[in-house]
């Protein structure tokens, strides 16, 4: 069947839109490289790898937990932020090192999402997702504000206590320091062993029927709700060690420190498509890139950088609902 006319329009169009865009953002980076030098762009590409990285940790559980259930998660950030005071207190009382510290953190915020699970969303499982979406906003307020209290981890700022030495490394002018490489080696060993986990294992393929349809997985033996608890418990680790990791390349923490990197792993998982491990992989290296170019080379950038993440958000659901790995779903009525 010959195409219709409209069809070879419609296909020359994107093909001159997608041209368009890129020949815009090739030109975009050519500008930003002759701005400051290339130098200059190439450090504030390392930073923001550095932090996508940090952020892939946080969106691979947002992605995961609405998935499974169609739940945003807003606690997941400070489960992050319980996974650094963790490692922090095990690092400053205790004197333990980075390995121990940071699965510490995993143990301790694994623990903790599952009990969340099961007392706040479990009996919320058929209700309407609006209850589940204010229940969950109601445990990220109970978490910053109760862990804020003196005999808690306190309110104030606490300057985190690196368990090693700093090694910095100076090629072609660009500064990369061992920190970075330990949070990109982390990150992609973390995020292979779940997307192995995901496709390769019963578990994994268990994960994968409660997504598509709860009702036949239970007829076919699955537990639901035990692998509902699962993807909490997966997700959770991940946060955890995030926020080790985000503690130690940016050595502030406090209870609050959860907020603004929650939300911006949220954007990311949107922008990778959320539901979608790889999306929301690369959609987080695309939100931390951003976010460093933001104050890198906007005036006032540090002041800018919350509007760009929440720019970007707006501009993908106008654009692409689904994000870029992402498939449109239709909702059973």
């Amino acid at each position: 069947m010959k195409r219709s006319a409209l069809q070879v329009v419609l296909r020359a169009v994107a093909w001159a839109l997608f041209a368009a865009i890129a020949a815009g953002v090739v030109g975009l980076l050519v500008y930003l490289v002759g701005l400051n030098g290339p130098v200059y762009f190439a450090q504030s590409l390392v930073d923001g790898l550095r932090l996508g990285f940090v952020y892939a940790l946080i969106a691979l559980g947002y992605t995961l937990v609405y998935g499974i259930v169609g739940l945003i998660n807003f606690a997941h950030g400070d489960v992050f932020m319980v996974g650094a005071f963790t490692s922090y207190f095990a690092v400053t009382q205790y004197g333990w090192g980075f390995v121990p510290a940071i699965l510490l953190a995993m143990l301790v915020c694994t623990l903790l999402n599952v009990v969340i699970e099961r007392i706040a969303y479990k009996p919320l499982r058929n209700a309407p997702r609006i209850a589940a979406l204010i229940t969950a906003i109601g445990v990220s307020f109970f978490l910053e504000y109760f862990t804020a209290l003196k005999f808690v981890f306190g309110p104030d700022f606490i300057t985190y206590e690196r368990p090693f030495e700093v090694v910095v490394w100076n090629v072609a002018g660009v500064t990369v320091t061992n920190i970075t490489v330990i949070i990109v080696a982390l990150t992609l060993l973390l995020v292979f062993g779940l997307q192995y986990m995901v496709r390769r294992t019963k578990l994994g393929k268990a994960m994968r029927a409660v997504q598509q349809d709860k009702d036949a997985a239970r007829l076919m033996g699955i537990n639901v709700d035990g692998i509902i608890s699962l993807t909490f418990a997966v997700g959770a680790a991940l946060a955890g060690a995030g926020g080790v990791l985000y503690a130690i390349a940016f050595p502030q923490i406090w209870t609050f420190m959860g907020l603004m990197p929650g939300l911006k792993a949220f954007v990311a998982a949107v922008l990778g498509g959320i539901g979608s491990v790889p999306g929301a992989f690369v959609g987080s290296i695309l939100m931390g890139v951003i976010d460093v170019g933001v104050v890198s080379f906007v005036p006032a950038g540090s002041r800018l950088r919350e509007l760009f993440a929440f720019l970007v958000l707006i501009l993908v659901f106008l654009a692409k609902p689904s994000g870029l790995f992402g498939q449109t779903q239709v909702e059973k009525v």
